[in-house]
């Protein structure tokens, strides 16, 4: 069971409000509750423009020891900076009150028993958590099963844009496909991977912390390749990741009275293997022309991975 605990927050007092963050909170919900056929994903709890510091430190204890298989802390507000570290702000902050400390928050996380841990936050000096203000913050400390994710480094503000956060805008791009791998599973290391990639050398750098051995799909979109029983092919076409598969004028549906129905299906799914990276012609610029000219097809580097995870039953 998964579930996420989401909280936007733009009602702060003192001329300090913000205009995305609930915006963001609330998209996020959207896409977390449901994969992309529909079927059900995190449970939510969206707390947006929560009150104090009191409450939403009690929501996150409740996360973190609830029976969940993964946990997910999602935050989007203002971020401050003291002496003593870095603190997500809540609207009741203060004076040497700013709310909670990101230390606590990871705290919180670490001693979770809850198997996979994840922390988002989108706000500014988010770069701070995981890297301890007592360790001089050179140091990090993750507990077992604990990702972290933000918008910012420790001395980095966070920028909205177009009524999200463009950390957050960013994300939600990732969840609905961008970050998908050919089977359709997003996780954090790709959410991330795609956020990197996606922000320019001086713009706000996102930062990722993680402790894990591996990572459980986050979101899943439909594949990229369809139906995904023709992935499963790839071994049967394919004897060994370095094999080049033969092909002639058989293969293609237009040669009328040389084309062989069986070695038309056999072609149409290496094409699809094709549009997504799996397989490119041997000595031809195109597929169609290593069939007309009776040359072949071999696996690049991506459908040499994916043959091995078809081949160990990991697909």
């Amino acid at each position: 069971m998964k579930g996420a605990l989401l909280v936007g927050i733009d009602d702060y007092h003192g001329g300090n409000q913000l205009k995305g963050c609930v915006n963001d909170a609330t998209a996020l919900a959207d896409l977390l509750a449901k994969n992309e056929d529909g079927t059900s994903n995190f449970q939510i709890e969206l707390q947006n423009n929560i009150k104090t510091k009191g409450e939403l430190k009690k929501a996150v204890t409740r996360l973190f020891h609830s029976d969940l298989n993964v946990a997910l802390f999602y935050f989007a507000g203002h971020g401050c900076t003291t002496d003593i570290g870095g603190y997500i702000v809540t609207p009741d902050y203060g004076s040497y009150d700013e709310g909670i400390s990101m230390d606590e928050l990871l705290s919180l996380c670490n001693y979770s028993p809850i198997k996979e841990k994840i922390i988002v936050l989108d706000c500014c000096y988010s770069g701070h958590i995981g890297s301890p203000h007592l360790l001089g913050g050179k140091a990090t400390y993750l507990g077992n099963g604990v990702t972290v994710l933000t918008a910012s480094g420790m001395s980095e503000t966070s920028v909205e844009s177009g009524g999200h956060g463009l950390f957050t805008l960013l994300l939600l791009k990732a969840l609905e496909g961008g970050a998908a791998d050919i089977v359709g599973n997003i996780t954090i290391g790709s959410i991330y991977a795609y956020i990197d990639r996606s922000l320019g050398f001086w713009q706000q750098r996102p930062q990722f912390k993680t402790n894990v051995s591996r990572f459980m799909p986050l979101r899943t979109t439909y594949p990229s390749i369809q139906p995904l029983t023709v992935l499963n092919t790839i071994t049967e076409f394919f004897a060994e990741p370095e094999s080049v598969f033969q092909l002639d004028p058989s293969y293609e549906y237009s040669n009328t009275g040389v084309a062989i129905e069986a070695n038309v299906q056999i072609f149409k799914k290496l094409q699809k293997m094709q549009g997504v990276g799996l397989v490119i012609p041997h000595d031809e610029e195109h597929l169609y022309w290593a069939a007309q000219n009776s040359k072949g097809c071999k696996l690049t580097v991506l459908g040499k991975h994916y043959w091995k995870l078809v081949k160990e039953n990991r697909i």
